[in-house]
């Protein structure tokens, strides 16, 4: 034998011999009478032959090294060079099959001829094994059956017995329940106490929490389980058919223990365990409580349940009834207080005069042309800014305008005309001519109804309404019947878009840079400084008398290039060579979205200036493709508008009621009529929240408290939420006003001054506290002016860094981490 093989053919020696055997025994186990040992050599010769050899070739092929097969072929003279690794086995198992066969039917002579290991006795070894073997299973089957009667009768009886059942746990429960409220000191914090509010929450109340660290619904479904296998199987052992109970004997030759019964049904304990949790949890704590003092007596228990159960029902229907007339009471309130209040009003004796068309066109210029004509006038506009430019224009021209804006009050002695905000339109004064600029806001969520308030309630002969066209046909339908002239304006200096994507170095003078964020606008124009330009910025939170002498210094030509949030496309007329998209998205206060189609075209529509640019250009940073298509697409018709509260809403809620908790309730059930949209009133319920159950709710009027919940300030800001509070304190204990936080050590500081300052003058025009108010104007024109210079001195750029590994980013960088950072990952 080969000296590399000789181990491995050992080992499969002994492997055969062992496999031989075990057949050997397989054989001889099926067999009636016993078969000579010539008669198995005869019958098996073949299929032992293969044992063998598949035992060598696998114990030699798994165990034998590369190297011991690599040797052992070149000694058999067959070259292995250069050949891969499965060939290399091939060759080494097809050479195995030629060494000599073991003498296995040699060895199994040998074996049975030993006087230990005699062919009768491993015959009968073999046959009684087998015949043990299968009395055991045909035992175990027999059982098997057995059990699953068992399981089906028992299952069948406790379905059967299921209210029996369910009354002695009730009781056993009720008492358990009683033993543990009064052992632990437990307070129910009702008298009408569910057990399901028991297990879930009272067990979470402060004073009672401390008591129990395990989870209580556990802690009863095991309660309940314990009960079911202490007294159901001794109670369905005498439900069972007494011939099952025979069977039982016959099978194992003893009476049928309970235990046995506990062991087979548990299953079925397990599940009755979770329905009966689940009908306990719909009682009472009450009901079950009382059960301890009543000795368990399955009628008088069953008389008991009954009579409870017919209790809840009645109360159920009392509630549910309760509930129907609650409904039907909100509804009729519902239609009382808001009723048709939202619909568009009947055809009004009003001129109507409608000017749409594109940014840019000269729409409101025509329409004060004619409100300057006429003997009293109202500019109502989107912004403070609009309303100040109006109110001084009016003014250098001669007409005698006042200003009102919520913030600020500038009467002029004698004036007729008065330029305001759209929310500081009152429908109850007259004016020759009313002028309703950017109508199209009447979409917007947070302040769309006080253009529709505007639209609908204008007290005037003429009223001229200034919108986009996609706007028209919502206005025309709001209008109704009425009699409208409708006026179209197009744009005189046409749009080009440059085919160019651009990039900041690309910047000219004459150009507005446009990003959708104060950072966006503070950070490009500090890119843009450190190239040495002089750069304008305007941005929603700036104040307005900044923004107008940040406006003034581009026009003026102090500054080459404008950078601004959208707040440009809102009725300021610059001379803008060119509009920079720098972005394509914005964030619109709960997501970032790409920009709309109208966004993007009453941006872009600010380029040219007649006399000075004759053509506008539209330049795009990013996705120009889809930009250009956004630009160049029809607008859709704006297709619904926003509603809020009314004063005549108010003072009809106030028959029913003077908590602005339930206005705000039925403010949230009343649905809105077909083509609105209900604004969500977050801003009021977020102050509402601070002040609910103090003495500022108590002490003021529905309509009062109303009124300062809706000042329009950013409610958003923290500091303000608190000034505002500490305001309405200050008012109802008949206090002064504190004065507001004024720091200015920075940009931010600044601005939140300006905020600050603003809210407070809101409160003092409020009062009719105008000497105090002029001279916080005076303090806030202050810090406008610190605004202003500061953003005129240049704005110093914060480094922007990978927050992953720390490398400075690019100034225009819109992202948080760096490529190499984010590819990484």
């Amino acid at each position: 034998m080969n000296k590399i093989l000789k181990p491995y053919y050992l080992q499969a020696v002994e492997r055969t011999q062992k496999l031989i055997l075990e057949d050997v025994g397989r054989y001889l186990e099926k067999q009636d009478t016993m078969p000579s040992y010539n008669q198995y050599i005869l019958d098996r010769e073949e299929y032992i032959s293969q044992i063998w050899l598949n035992t060598w070739i696998n114990t030699a092929a798994s165990h034998t090294s590369s190297d011991e097969k690599k040797q052992y072929l070149e000694e058999n003279g067959i070259s292995i060079e250069g050949i891969p690794k499965k060939k290399l086995n091939q060759l080494f198992r097809a050479q195995i099959r030629e060494v000599k066969p073991y003498a296995f039917q040699q060895w199994l002579d040998e074996f049975i001829s030993e006087e230990s290991c005699s062919w009768k006795q491993i015959y009968t070894n073999a046959r009684e094994g087998y015949l043990e073997r299968k009395e055991q299973v045909e035992q175990r089957e027999l059982r098997g059956k057995l059990e699953s009667k068992f399981e089906y009768y028992m299952e069948k009886q406790v379905g059967k017995q299921y209210e029996d059942i369910y009354l002695y746990i009730r009781y056993l429960v009720g008492s358990h329940l009683a033993v543990e409220i009064e052992r632990y000191g437990i307070v129910l914090s009702s008298s009408e106490l569910l057990f399901e509010e028991y297990l879930y929450n009272e067990m979470e109340l402060p004073y009672n929490k401390f008591h129990f660290i395990e989870d209580r619904s556990e802690a009863y479904a095991s309660l309940i389980q314990n009960y079911l296998v202490d007294f159901l199987p001794n109670w369905l052992k005498n439900e069972l058919p007494p011939r099952l109970l025979d069977e039982y004997q016959q099978v194992y030759q003893h009476t049928m223990p309970n235990a046995y019964l506990k062991e087979v049904g548990y299953g079925i304990f397990t599940d009755i365990t979770f329905e009966l949790i689940d009908d306990l949890l719909e009682e009472q704590l009450k009901d079950l409580l009382k059960l301890i003092d009543i000795p368990f007596d399955r009628e008088i228990h069953r008389e008991i349940y009954e009579r409870d159960i017919a209790r809840r029902e009645q109360k159920a229907f009392e509630d549910k009834e309760e509930r129907r007339r609650r409904q039907e009471e909100e509804a009729r309130m519902i239609d009382d207080i808001f009723g048709r209040e939202y619909y568009p009003p009947a055809s009004r004796n009003i001129h109507y005069i409608l000017h749409t068309g594109e940014t840019n066109t000269g729409k409101t210029f025509q329409a004060l042309s004619r409100m300057k004509k006429a003997n009293s006038g109202l500019y109502l506009a989107p912004l403070r800014l609009l309303a100040l430019e109006v109110f001084e224009k009016l003014n250098e021209e001669q007409v005698l305008c006042s200003l009102k804006t919520g913030e600020e009050e500038k009467p002029v002695m004698g004036a007729m005309h008065q330029s305001s905000t759209v929310e500081m339109f009152h429908e109850k004064d007259f004016y020759e001519v009313i002028v309703i600029d950017e109508a199209q806001m009447i979409a917007d969520k947070d302040r769309g109804f006080s253009w529709y308030r505007a639209i609908t309630k204008a007290n005037a002969k003429e009223v001229h309404i200034i919108c986009s066209l996609h706007a028209k046909a919502m206005i025309l339908q709001i209008l109704g019947d009425s009699h409208v002239e409708v006026h179209e304006y197009k744009r005189d200096i046409p749009l080009e878009v440059e085919t160019q994507t651009f990039h900041l170095n690309h910047t000219r003078k004459g150009d507005a840079l446009v990003c959708f964020s104060r950072r966006g606008v503070l950070e490009t124009a500090a890119e843009l400084q450190k190239t040495g330009r002089q750069v304008s910025m305007i941005y929603g939170s700036m104040p307005p008398e900044t923004r107008k002498k940040q406006m003034e210094r581009f026009i003026n030509g102090e500054t080459s290039v404008i950078v601004s949030t959208d707040a440009i496309g809102m009725g300021l007329n610059l001379p803008v060579r060119r509009i920079v998209f720098l972005e394509n998205d914005k964030f619109d206060g709960i997501r970032r979205r790409l920009l709309t189609s109208q966004e993007v075209k009453q941006i872009a529509g600010r380029a040219g200036r007649r006399g000075i640019y004759n053509i506008g250009k539209v330049a795009f940073a990013t996705e120009q493709r889809k930009m250009k298509q956004l630009l160049e697409k029809e607008d859709e018709s704006i297709e619904g508008f926003t509603i809020a509260p009314t004063q005549a809403v108010l003072e009809r809620f106030q028959k029913y009621s003077n908590k602005l908790s339930l206005f705000f309730y039925l403010w949230d059930h009343f649905k809105s009529p077909e083509g609105t949209k209900k604004a969500t009133l977050s801003e009021e319920k977020l102050l509402y929240e601070s002040i609910v159950g103090t003495m500022i709710e108590a002490r003021l009027s529905l309509y009062d408290l109303f009124s300062f919940l809706r000042l329009p300030f950013s409610t958003s800001e923290p500091t303000l939420r608190s000034q505002w509070k500490r305001n309405m304190e200050a008012i109802v204990e008949n206090h002064e006003l504190p004065e507001p936080h004024v720091k200015g050590t920075n940009l931010e500081e600044l601005e939140l001054s300006y905020k600050a300052i603003g809210l407070h003058l809101l409160f003092l025009y409020r009062l009719e506290k105008r000497t105090e108010a002029y001279y916080w104007e005076r303090v806030r024109e202050e810090i406008s002016d610190k605004i202003h210079e500061l953003l005129k001195s240049g704005i110093k750029s914060r480094k922007k860094t990978c927050r992953v590994c720390g490398k400075e980013l690019p100034a225009m960088f819109r992202y948080s981490i760096c490529n190499e950072c984010y590819f990484a990952k």
